[in-house]
């Protein structure tokens, strides 16, 4: 494989702790202009600072529709505190958003916190991708993102996994369409319906067992999500590269790829940072 493949760690937890532990560079030390970008999930909202196509940090809070504009806006400077960046520092800010009423309050919170409106992906926004789906403006903006960036670093051909609420599969052509992908549920709405549907099954960790074939109710349980889920993803990478006809390489993102990706025959790219440097890339498209 292309040695830029690599250049983003691996889905270990080591890589993943490097991707973490990013330096913080002192603000007379910085040389080009910071965002803020904010992916807004289902259960999590993904929040970066930017800098030319580094990504300084990458965090998670919980999508929570109770919270007020201010509490975001708490949250928000907490994490700023914890990286050593000022509110001066941040040059604008931009969201994409699959959960849409959570959209104004998060656009009021960064408009009283940065006192300048965000970009929100979304229609007239460019992006630079031709989309051939038969209703392009259903797709998600988070897929969308994704698609952007996984073009950037990776090029074309590309098949880009999300796994979070759902576990989402794009797919953009070696002529850099985006023909379309696959929705699937996710690993914890899968264990979570398991769970909740079953009378004696307990709630456990998301972790490999020991081994495949499972000897106790437990390792049962975490062979059937985690290797289970591997296999689907190995099943679905080879049916796409069935129907395109050509190999294409494979990223993943999202909260639960470290889980699960390590566990996959196909060799698949794992990039924690992709959706915000899509973010970044959209960013800059639409305000330079």
């Amino acid at each position: 494989m292309d040695e830029n493949f690599r250049l983003f760690g691996s889905c270990c937890p080591e890589g993943l702790r490097r991707n973490k532990a990013t330096q913080v560079i002192p603000r007379k030390g910085r040389t080009e202009d910071m965002i803020l970008a904010i992916d807004i999930g289902n259960t999590n909202i993904v929040i970066g600072c930017i800098e030319g196509e580094k990504v300084n940090f990458v965090e998670r809070v919980s999508t929570d529709l109770s919270k007020t504009e201010l509490e975001y806006v708490v949250e928000f400077k907490t994490l700023f505190d914890l990286y050593q960046i000022g509110l001066a520092d941040i040059t604008g800010s931009i969201i994409s958003s699959v959960v849409p009423p959570l959209n104004n309050i998060m656009k009021s919170s960064l408009e009283k916190m940065l006192h300048k409106a965000p970009l929100v992906v979304g229609p007239g926004v460019k992006t630079g991708l031709n989309i051939l789906m038969d209703n392009p403006g259903q797709l998600g903006s988070d897929l969308v993102v994704n698609a952007v960036a996984g073009l950037h670093y990776y090029g074309e051909p590309i098949i880009m996994i999300d796994m979070g609420t759902a576990t989402t599969i794009s797919v953009v052509d070696k002529k850099r369409n985006y023909i379309g992908g696959m929705i699937l549920p996710g690993v914890k709405v899968s264990l979570d319906s398991l769970v909740n549907r079953t009378s004696q099954l307990p709630r456990i960790s998301l972790e490999a067992p020991r081994k495949v074939i499972g000897t106790n109710t437990i390792d049962c349980m975490k062979s059937g999500i985690v290797m289970g889920q591997a296999a689907c993803l190995d099943g679905m990478i080879e049916r796409i590269h069935e129907e395109l006809g050509y190999q294409a390489p494979v990223v993943a993102t999202g909260g639960l790829s470290a889980s699960i990706v390590p566990h996959c025959k196909k060799e698949i790219i794992c990039d924690n940072e992709l959706t915000l440097k899509g973010l970044g890339l959209i960013y800059h498209k639409n305000v330079e």
